[in-house]
């Protein structure tokens, strides 16, 4: 799904990424850990499209379409999601017709029928239950006043509705409580098929505690320098990156 072969991105004065290699096939999950600032989000941002940085050399895949050819909303519209590490609030702009507006839009790309506003409504409640928010949400503006916890959940619920084949969750389990957790570990595993992948970015092992990645690598310094199973993020967890520096 994911082919990155030696992607190396960064700004006009500076190098980010060093020669990344990294390959996500249909179904699997994988996990990003590394230290604050050694360039995990500008791998997802680079992947989704923000504008902002230049690819140095290397290439990226997905689907056996060659990213430096898309628009970010080309690439969302090809089925590739980022959860944001700090999602926007929009004062005005309704959640649920927000959400209708995008879950048609990639629809149509689909060339699938568009939702009806009885039928999304019934999908919309459905999944606000698996993500533990309240229907008062429908009318509440995109994440105008929520909590941090509320907003990681509705990245979760944007995820749901909208389907994609590549989720790249961005540090989603930042800040939650215990309870928020659980229910962000729920969302992520009830959307979890053979058809869809994930790239999870994350810090702390505690989320892992309910998911099961197939690999987990460790990005320092703009290079990803050791790759393993979940053992590795126990490891992270217990010892920090300290022992990686002197490889």
């Amino acid at each position: 799904m994911l082919k990155i072969k030696n992607l190396s991105v960064g700004t006009a004065n500076k190098t980010i990424l060093k020669k990344i290699n990294l390959y996500i096939k249909k179904g699997e999950f994988h996990v990003i850990m590394g230290r604050n600032g050694t360039g995990k989000s500008t791998l997802s941002n680079f992947i989704a499209g923000k504008e902002g940085y230049i690819k140095k050399s290397g290439n990226v895949m997905f689907n056996n379409m060659v990213l430096d050819d898309l628009l970010p909303e080309e690439r969302a519209l090809n089925g590739i999601f980022l959860s944001f590490q700090y999602p926007v609030a929009i004062p005005g702009v309704n959640s649920m017709h927000f959400l209708r507006i995008a879950t048609n839009s990639m629809r149509k790309a689909q060339s699938k029928e568009e939702l009806d506003p009885a039928s999304f409504i019934k999908i919309f409640k459905e999944k606000l239950k698996l993500v533990g928010l309240d229907e008062s949400f429908s009318k509440r503006s995109v994440n105008d006043g929520f909590s941090g916890g509320e907003k990681k959940r509705f990245e979760i619920l944007q995820m749901l509705l909208l389907n994609p084949k590549l989720a790249i969750l961005d540090e989603t389990d930042s800040g939650l409580d215990i309870d928020a957790l659980k229910i962000i570990a729920n969302g992520i595993k009830n959307f979890q098929s053979k058809n869809n992948s994930f790239i999870l970015i994350t810090h702390y092992y505690r989320i892992l505690k309910y998911l099961n990645p197939d690999y987990v690598h460790v990005l320092l310094n703009g290079e990803i320098v050791k790759s393993g199973d979940k053992k590795l993020a126990l490891k992270l967890e217990k010892e920090g990156y300290s022992w990686l520096d002197k490889k």
